[in-house]
């Protein structure tokens, strides 16, 4: 459960903060991520994943051997894991655990192209561009314990090749940047 506070949204005792655009737009709106959480009795998911356990080791095998090129790739490829780990866990949100869209038929163009409803931003991207932030998913979630995730002090994820963010499910939720709009 979850609800929203102005520009914060309140889980289980966590307030997330998230920032308002600013600009003067007129009669468009200055969306913040809460505005997508209703004042009471609403949810946000949030995620933590990685496909970077052992990538290392990996890498160096690869770097070792001068074979710069599988190095890069499996470095790719390990980031695209993730970040289809994050999508397949959003449309299981979508169509199972909250089943607001059960009856989603997209094809992979449509997916590509975000046509679901809801959307998954993650801290460090331009609707919400406070890397610390992250902080809270980590004690919300126990990320580092139940992982093995960890966060410099600059709040890079560690291993590479990790995903957090929220979902959010409201038919009206979008992506927008609060930065230089």
């Amino acid at each position: 459960p979850a609800y929203s506070e102005d520009e914060d949204v309140i889980c289980a005792g966590i307030k997330f903060n998230f920032a308002r655009q600013l600009i003067d737009k007129g009669k468009n709106s200055n969306y913040c991520l809460a505005d997508f959480i209703a004042p009471k009795n609403d949810y946000i998911g949030t995620f933590a994943v990685t496909t970077g356990h052992g990538l290392e080791k990996i890498v160096k095998y690869y770097e070792d051997q001068n074979d710069d090129y599988n190095a890069i790739m499996v470095k790719v490829l390990a980031d695209r894991l993730a970040e289809a780990l994050t999508e397949r866990m959003h449309e299981r949100v979508r169509k199972e655990f909250w089943g607001y869209a059960a009856n989603e038929q997209l094809s992979n163009d449509e997916l590509i192209k975000e046509e679901y409803v809801g959307i998954r931003p993650a801290p460090g991207y331009p609707a919400c561009p406070n890397h610390k932030e992250k902080d809270k998913i980590w004690k919300l979630l126990q990320v580092k314990e139940n992982t093995g995730i960890t966060l410099t002090e600059n709040r890079a994820m560690y291993p590479a090749a990790s995903v957090c963010g929220w979902y959010f499910s409201h038919p009206d939720s979008k992506y927008f940047s609060v930065i230089n709009n």
